[in-house]
């Protein structure tokens, strides 16, 4: 029998793995949540600070996220990925993501983002014991809330990069979140904070998030925008639309 999807994809983040003949390390699945208000006369994003002491883009202004983990192929949740986001996602030319990699991308999104701001984009629920990284998240008597969430971009590290991600980037309206006040004992950014685009440009950011924190603006005009794919072919940045 073929090894379940779930544990080739954890084989990939689990550990530095190679393009043969290359040497180029293979990028790991991550995923990216961005958080808008839309209660004042401008809108606002959920950022937060990097600890400088962290390996990669340290003291950068970043969205929360991270790497998918075995746990977010399997943990229950309050609502599934709109047909419309899975299909962005599982439909892509060259680069499609299976549908159990679909949903866990979402839910990675959620988890890291409580884990890293101690906010829940959830509904509340019995809490119920679960081990590994989603047992702080269930703990909290909620469930992932997966069908708020829209698919605005991917972007694959560089190949040059000694750590490499292909990350896809959610957005959610922060009127899904159960509530903005955070969770204690949660917060893995050294600082968070909501700021509208201007303040968001002003900010220390890796390019990548500059490159999103002007789509969102975008979408946000036209939420049927199609979503940009940044990778590099080459040697040379490619960018596509899905």
């Amino acid at each position: 029998m073929d090894e379940p999807i779930e544990a080739k994809f954890d084989t990939i983040n689990d550990a530095a793995v190679r393009e043969p003949g290359t040497g180029v390390l293979r990028p790991r699945h991550a995923a990216t949540l961005i958080m808008v208000r839309t209660d004042a006369a401008k809108p606002r994003l959920l950022m937060g600070r990097r600890n400088r002491g962290h390996a990669f883009m340290p003291d950068k202004w970043v969205f929360p996220g991270g790497r998918v983990d075995r746990g977010d192929y399997w943990v229950p949740a309050a609502s599934e990925l709109s047909p419309e986001v899975t299909a962005r996602l599982t439909h892509q030319p060259r680069h499609p993501s299976p549908v159990a990699l679909a949903r866990a991308l979402g839910l990675a999104a959620i988890r890291e983002t409580f884990e890293e701001t101690g906010l829940l984009l959830a509904r509340p629920a019995p809490a119920r014991p679960a081990a590994g990284a989603w047992r702080p998240f269930l703990a909290q008597g909620a469930l992932p809330d997966l069908a708020p969430m829209a698919f605005v971009a991917r972007a694959i590290t560089p190949p040059y990069r000694n750590r490499r991600f292909d990350a896809r980037f959610f957005m959610a309206s922060a009127e899904a979140l159960i509530s903005l006040d955070r969770q204690p004992d949660c917060g893995e950014l050294d600082e968070i904070a909501w700021v509208d685009f201007d303040e968001a440009m002003a900010l220390d950011l890796p390019n990548i998030t500059r490159f999103v924190v002007a789509e969102i603006g975008q979408r946000l005009k036209d939420a049927g925008r199609p979503a940009p794919f940044m990778r590099f072919l080459n040697g040379a940045r490619n960018l596509t639309y899905v």
